[in-house]
């Protein structure tokens, strides 16, 4: 007897077959799959889509410090994420702690270690270059090969204090010491410039906050991506969005999409109380603005889905195919106006609604009503 088959399953590409799913991978993706064989039988009729696992790139998702925090079934699974990635809450000296606590979790969950050693215990944690150790890094990433797939960097005037570009250096020297794992940099206001940053970023490079709407972007005021921009695209940077509470604009979004500059990943920056008070609230909220912006479904699904699983070299997640992990996100989009609010308090009227339904995760299927209750 096999696990689990789906049948019905539509799609984004809109065609319906059924998902065999055994010993939490995908077993087979075909038309009319014998139903004689399961254990568990779940019709999918009527406007339901499946997709591989939602993954979102740039969470809070360490409950071990309070500054910026969450529980990742808050933010994973109950919201339809099958994979939340932390991005530098942990630095070397708490990253232990994180990751004996993530295996109580159903969420699968990865961690970008901050450079700074001491995580995000206070918003400046790298205006002290002390707390930049690469040897502690580099034992730190030895110990948990499979947990950290990552570095990050925070380079804003209130992370960095007065030490400019220096923190983002030495984070590239730690990522080439460890094998060029990929880096993600978050981008604010400045110091240090935007120019000074991009030019510094390429390869297994990921720049988040690239819609935030504070000076220091990578718009110049007639809405035209900078050079420097286009350079490092060129040499291979990765954009993400990382809504967060500050960090997304539906104006500077807007002249993205203009001028072809599209994110390669759609994540949340999501923390408990963005999440609860917004304007994030979850995953699906974050893509029914993008619905809005005029992406269409199967431009998004890739986004929260193979290009970050790529991006931190999770091979095994990200594609609705034969061996893949099974992990899946079942979901709806319904015709209905819905309120739409960005990081600077504009507000929208969208007249489409994602809705997560239920998720299969390592080979579980968990209807969301029921966790949610």
């Amino acid at each position: 007897m096999y696990d689990l088959l789906l049948k019905s399953a539509k799609l984004v590409s809109g065609e319906i077959c059924d998902i065999a799913i055994h010993n939490s991978k995908i077993l087979e993706i075909n038309k009319n799959i014998n139903r004689d064989n399961f254990k568990e039988i779940i019709e999918l009729k009527g406007n339901k889509y499946v997709s591989a696992g939602w993954i979102d790139l740039h969470t809070h998702s360490y409950t071990g410090l309070e500054l910026y925090s969450d529980n990742p079934d808050e933010i994973g699974l109950k919201s339809g994420v099958t994979t939340v990635v932390d991005t530098g809450t942990a630095g070397a000296l708490n990253i232990e702690d994180f990751y004996n606590l993530s295996g109580q979790y159903k969420t699968n969950v990865y961690a970008f270690l901050n450079i700074s050693k001491t995580g995000i215990v206070q918003q400046n944690e790298l205006s002290d270059l002390n707390n930049i150790d690469l040897e502690l890094i580099k034992s730190s990433i030895e110990k948990y090969p499979d947990f950290i797939i990552g570095l990050k960097a925070r380079m804003s005037k209130s992370v960095v204090g007065d030490n400019g570009i220096l923190p983002l250096k030495l984070a590239l020297k730690a990522k080439a010491e460890n094998n060029h794992i990929p880096l993600m940099v978050h981008i604010g206001t400045k110091p240090p410039e935007i120019e000074e940053i991009l030019s510094l970023l390429g390869k297994n490079d990921i720049l988040t906050h690239c819609y935030h709407g504070k000076e220091n972007g990578l718009f110049d005021k007639e809405g035209a991506p900078k050079k420097e921009l286009l350079s490092a695209l060129d040499r291979g940077l990765h954009l993400d969005v990382g809504h967060g509470k500050e960090s997304f604009s539906f104006r500077v979004a807007e002249q993205g999409k203009k001028a072809q500059i599209k994110p390669h990943s759609i994540s949340t920056d999501i923390y408990f109380r963005n999440r609860i008070n917004g304007p994030v609230f979850n995953m699906a909220t974050t893509l029914s603005k993008f619905l809005y912006l005029g992406y269409s479904l199967a431009e998004l699904i890739p986004l929260v889905t193979i290009n970050p699983a790529k991006a931190i070299n999770l091979a095994k997640k990200g594609r609705l195919e034969k061996d893949m992990d099974a992990d899946i996100t079942i979901f709806t989009i319904t015709d209905e106006e819905v309120e739409l609010i960005d990081s600077l308090g504009t507000v929208i009227k969208g007249d489409k609604k994602v809705i997560p339904l239920a998720v299969v995760l390592k080979g579980e299927y968990i209807d969301l009503e029921e966790v949610r209750l």
